[in-house]
């Protein structure tokens, strides 16, 4: 603290002037003034002969007060003065402001201790009751353990996190497998044998029937090819180009069913493969046929001559690299072209294909594995699990054992689509995917979510994407620029796939039943049947079980049909 200036009595008037109740920055003016009082000052710009005028009043009415004279020490750098007579001398500018600043503070301080206090107290006060209240509520929680809700597997709470009951089926699932390949295992010990599966596809090892058809197959593509080009050069007329194509298109149906029904050296399984091949090559033709004319429609139409050239327009800078790599009609009539389409993973045709900027070499030592690892995993299936099903099968089947025949279709119904589920990863994701990347094919769309599918519909346009593209383009809006109707439309496009599923069946096996045209068939009542009565997770489960009983049921009765044709008896 910083010392005060106290002013006792004075010696002359006999009245006591009150001290400055401010700091020592008071100045003190003694002396009679005209109402014989002192006279107090503040430096600060305060008065305080009112303060004065009462301490001296109340002097008088006690009467006279001696005191002795008393040493005052001002400051600590002043010297020691008499109260007698002398003035204090006047404080400094800073004495000023270090007193006002501490004063300041001291209130401040004193402030922030009564609000700290006031807050504790108020905090006391508030802490008694939550914990009373806290004590009541622990009370209230003991007597009260039911609430107002629904059970989590009713529609009405709102619960729809299953993960673990789905964990749960997949777990059942493997379980109840395991059974069943231990149970295999058992009763018919192992099977697999690598030496059958070479051959199901040569019966000769010096003869390749199969293969020696696929390589003929390229006479079609170059008729295709040079059929085109005098259609770009205008040497043949329209007509005549399409009655050319019609042609080509059709002795690559004829031509390979014909050999594979001569040649009794073609196993079934070369059979499949060669028709599929061969029909694969229909689709690209018709395609490549179609794409070639519409862009003679738009040079006709916009009326402007293209150069004879028979290789891809690429113009260079002086430094030699390309600024367009675009290909353009009829640039992209050239054997590079035409067998780039032959192998890409998809079935229409256009001038230009999206490319992937490199080939990764991870991704295609993964899908090449996965091929390799599939291909086991289905020919060892086939082997251990459905052969000896359907040979055990064939007896029902003869004697006409109805609640036999079903046991026996349900027991072949799951090995069969599983096998099919992963055909389907084998083909559609690895093997696409792996020839994609090698050619750096970007469109990689090859199915979409058809295992999410509510209506039959979806489904077949979502689970093969290369053919659903090739029907909407070139077989179904085709018809609707008709004006054919649009349910029209579709029993064609059914009518279509059926007829080419049964030729991929019927003709490498020899026999023409008519279970897979009347099964794709029957696709179109169960189409309207189930978008008109079901919806959400009932269609879904409606497509589940066309696909798991349905499609199979078709395989089996093939193969049923097979053993029997050549086999005369069951085993």
């Amino acid at each position: 603290m910083l010392p005060q200036i106290q002013i006792r009595a004075h010696a002359a008037g006999g009245r006591a002037s009150r001290c400055c109740l401010f700091s020592s920055c008071c100045e003190v003016t003694e002396g009679p003034t005209s109402g014989g009082q002192f006279d107090q000052q503040c430096r600060a710009g305060r008065n305080c002969v009112t303060e004065a005028a009462e301490m001296s009043e109340t002097a008088e009415t006690r009467g006279p007060v001696t005191r002795r004279r008393r040493t005052t020490i001002t400051s600590t750098k002043q010297t020691k003065r008499q109260d007698a007579g002398e003035k204090a001398p006047p404080c400094s500018a800073k004495e000023k402001t270090a007193d006002k600043v501490q004063k300041h503070a001291s209130n401040n301080g004193n402030v922030e201790k009564e609000m700290g206090k006031s807050a504790q107290q108020q905090q006391q006060l508030t802490n008694s009751p939550k914990k009373q209240r806290s004590a009541v509520e622990d009370i209230n929680d003991r007597l009260r353990c039911h609430n107002l809700q629904e059970s989590l597997l009713s529609s009405a709470s709102g619960y729809s996190n299953y993960r673990g009951i789905l964990n749960w089926c997949v777990v059942m699932l493997v379980l109840s497998n395991a059974r069943l390949f231990l149970e295999n295992i058992i009763k018919y010990g192992i099977l697999v044998d690598p030496i059958q599966v070479v051959s199901l596809f040569l019966k000769d090892p010096y003869s390749w029937p199969a293969a020696c058809l696929i390589i003929v197959s390229n006479v079609f593509i170059l008729a295709a090819l040079y059929t085109e080009r005098r259609l770009a050069v205008g040497t043949i007329s329209e007509t005549t180009g399409m009655i050319l194509h019609l042609f080509n298109l059709t002795s690559l149906l004829i031509f390979p069913s014909a050999s594979i029904l001569t040649v009794t050296s073609i196993t079934p399984v070369g059979g499949v493969l060669s028709l599929g091949t061969y029909t694969v090559l229909f689709l690209k033709l018709y395609s490549y046929m179609d794409s070639n004319k519409w862009c003679r429609e738009i040079r006709h139409a916009k009326a402007k001559r293209m150069t004879r050239s028979y290789s891809c327009p690429i113009v260079a800078h002086s430094n030699g690299s390309a600024i367009n790599t675009n290909v353009s009609y009829p640039g992209n009539l050239t054997h590079r072209d035409m067998y780039y389409f032959i192998f890409a993973p998809t079935l229409c045709y256009q001038l230009n294909f999206p490319r992937s900027p490199r080939i990764r070499k991870r991704f295609l030592i993964r899908r090449l594995f996965e091929m390799l690892f599939l291909m086991q995993l289905l020919v060892g299936l086939i082997q251990q699990w459905m052969v000896p099903s359907v040979q055990n099968s064939m007896k029902p089947f003869q004697e006409m054992d109805f609640s036999r025949m079903v046991e026996r279709l349900l027991k072949l119904a799951v090995p069969n689509h599983l096998i099919w589920l992963i055909f389907f990863y084998w083909f559609f994701h690895s093997s696409l995917n792996f020839v994609a990347e090698l050619l750096q094919f970007g469109d990689r769309e090859f199915y979409r979510d058809w295992w999410n599918s509510e209506t039959v519909t979806y489904f077949w346009a979502n689970w093969n994407i290369p053919v659903h593209k090739w029907c909407l383009r070139h077989f179904y809006k085709p018809m609707l620029r008709k004006g054919v109707n649009k349910f029209l439309a579709q029993t064609a496009v059914f009518l279509a796939s059926a007829f080419f599923h049964e030729y991929l069946v019927s003709v490498p096996l020899k026999m023409f039943r008519l279970w897979a045209f009347m099964g794709m068939m029957a696709q179109v009542p169960l189409a309207w049947f189930v978008s008109r009565f079901l919806n959400g997770n009932y269609g879904n489960a409606a497509v589940w079980i066309s696909l798991i009983i349905g499609q199979p049921i078709a395989v089996l009765m093939y193969v049923h049909d097979y053993y029997v044709i050549h086999y005369g008896s069951t085993t």
